[in-house]
């Protein structure tokens, strides 16, 4: 008897497991028939027809994230690239996603893997750094359209690392150096021009203002030889005017006689100590040839004298 009351047991557990449906949220299941489609259950509460329906698909209506590898992509100037990201997705229309496709996940890696490699090879290497957010637009909007019929949603999609190979990683290192010391030796250069610049500006300020100084050295030069002429001319014509003065007084003339012999007597003098020659003055020099006439004289006289004796 125990054992025929704990097969029902197990017989009732059996019906009333798959009599009752519990689907969690963010979940939809697909609900077969006798092997035909019958409804799409919500989250929630259900009852099915035991052996009659059965949970043909369940299907997560969250956002999905799917890792698309890296796959070998050539550029449009023929380099080879190695491309990954981030493909997001989300179920719209559980039927479609159901029969619509095998395996909808596979599938649309694939098709991203795909349509990467076809976007890739429409850009120059340049192109798609620079352009990564026009890539990833490009790549939503393809496999958006091509994944239509499978009831998901592409929401976005992510380049994670463009890599090249490692040819074009040397090269492309070689070019990075080249154009670094190529900007450095621009940057030297224009530091020279402008140093050089600089210096023939100083040269050039440096010589404007020594021709300045010596412009206003000349010019206060000139006005000092001016201004001396001028004092010593008042000076002069001063003391001409006190000489004069004083020759029209009595005894004037005398005394300037005077002083002329004075000064005539110690520049003479001077003279005498100072020069190497003999300097006789012109009334001496006539009173020599008068004594040398006389002596000529006295020996003509003397000379016919002799001879007749």
């Amino acid at each position: 008897m125990l054992t025929y009351l704990t097969f029902f047991l197990i017989v009732v557990g059996i019906i009333l497991y798959k009599l009752i449906l519990i689907i969690p949220m963010r979940s939809q299941a697909v609900i077969e028939r006798l092997g035909k489609f019958r409804a799409v259950l919500e989250p929630g509460l259900h009852f099915l027809i035991p052996f009659f329906d059965r949970v043909a698909y369940r299907h997560e209506t969250r956002e999905q994230c799917l890792n698309i590898p890296d796959q070998s992509c050539i550029s449009r100037d023929n380099i080879q690239v190695a491309v990954d990201g981030l493909l997001y997705i989300k179920i719209m229309d559980a039927y479609k996603a159901s029969y619509g496709i095998e395996d909808y996940l596979v599938a649309a890696v694939n098709l991203a893997q795909t349509t990467v490699r076809s976007e890739v090879g429409k850009l120059r290497l340049s192109e798609t750094f620079s352009e990564r957010e026009r890539l990833n637009e490009t790549i939503v909007t393809e496999i958006d359209q091509a994944s239509e019929p499978w009831g998901i949603k592409v929401l976005r999609y992510e380049v994670m690392n463009i890599t090249p190979s490692l040819n074009v990683i040397e090269t492309l290192e070689k070019q990075m150096e080249a154009e670094r010391a190529k900007r450095a030796d621009i940057t030297l250069a224009n530091a020279a021009k402008d140093s050089t610049i600089n210096l023939s500006e100083g040269e050039r300020q440096e010589a404007i203002n020594l021709s300045e100084g010596e412009r206003q050295k000349r010019i206060n030069e000139a006005q000092g030889r001016a201004r001396e002429i001028s004092i010593l001319a008042a000076a002069t014509a001063t003391g001409s005017q006190l000489i004069a003065d004083a020759i029209s007084k009595p005894g004037g003339q005398g005394a300037m006689n005077l002083k002329l012999v004075e000064q005539y007597v110690d520049r003479l003098g001077q003279l005498f100590k100072d020069a190497d020659v003999a300097i006789v003055p012109k009334e001496m020099a006539q009173m020599e040839s008068f004594f040398a006439g006389i002596d000529q004289v006295s020996h003509t006289i003397q000379t016919p004298g002799k001879g007749g004796s």
